[in-house]
């Protein structure tokens, strides 16, 4: 992904839900992920995320540390970490923004093995 902001369509995604993990709308390449980990959805055009009971959680970065987190509000500009991987919110949602503008194609989107390492 370029180092440009990626665009997102909150209404084109509004409502919907979107499965982040190994086996999701988006694909989260960690073994440490679980097949459906957690999921992301806009509500009245705020985000929410919520962790699908995981067995190695969902956590934001916040001033510095992992901080788990089971649901809520999060904003654009954090950072969700998922089996090891960063991602921030934005991301995943460009991610779930391409996905319905394809009508839901069966094709999963890999956010690439190399990125958002921690640590």
């Amino acid at each position: 992904m370029s180092k440009n902001r990626p665009v997102v369509n909150l209404k084109l995604i509004e409502g919907r839900s979107f499965i982040l993990g190994r086996q999701g709308h988006i694909f989260i390449d960690s073994i440490t992920a679980s097949n459906q980990h957690a999921e992301i959805r806009i509500l009245n055009q705020k985000i929410y995320l919520r962790d699908l009971d995981s067995t190695n959680g969902t956590f934001l970065l916040k001033d510095g540390s992992l901080v788990r987190i089971k649901k809520g509000y999060v904003k654009p500009e954090q950072t969700v970490v998922i089996g090891g991987k960063a991602h921030t919110v934005t991301e995943l949602l460009a991610i779930a923004n391409d996905f319905a503008e394809t009508g839901g194609a069966t094709t999963e989107i890999d956010l690439g093995a190399d990125r958002g390492k921690t640590g």
